[in-house]
């Protein structure tokens, strides 16, 4: 039974369990995956805060009121950025938001649309 047993990628649980033929799930984080596209160590993986994996060019949603030094206003929960890239480091979307223009952002503080 152990053989059958994989951690999550997902929260690192132990207890990850064979539901199908080639799909685990999680009983802790309710995550399924294949283990056969699990990505390489050397591969950057951006999640949202929903956990929803961000590729290039995606869009997104920003969740809450972002404070931005040296403009007069925040940018706003439920402002779309479209087309985003990925970039290593604490901020790890770039993108250009209207009325703002380029900046850098977490993905914990949006969503994928």
């Amino acid at each position: 039974m152990s053989d059958e047993m994989k951690p999550c990628p997902q929260c690192e649980s132990p207890y990850g369990y064979l539901k199908t033929q080639s799909l685990y799930a999680c009983p802790e984080c309710g995550h399924e995956w294949d283990p056969a596209n699990i990505p390489d160590e050397d591969e950057m993986v951006v999640v949202d805060s929903n956990g929803n994996r961000l590729e290039e060019g995606d869009s997104v949603i920003v969740i809450k009121d972002l404070p931005v030094k040296g403009a007069k206003g925040p940018v706003k929960a439920g402002t779309k950025v479209k087309n985003i890239r990925l970039v290593e480091g604490d901020h790890n979307i770039s993108c250009k938001i209207d009325g703002f223009g380029a900046m850098g952002l977490k993905s914990e503080f949006v969503r994928k649309a």
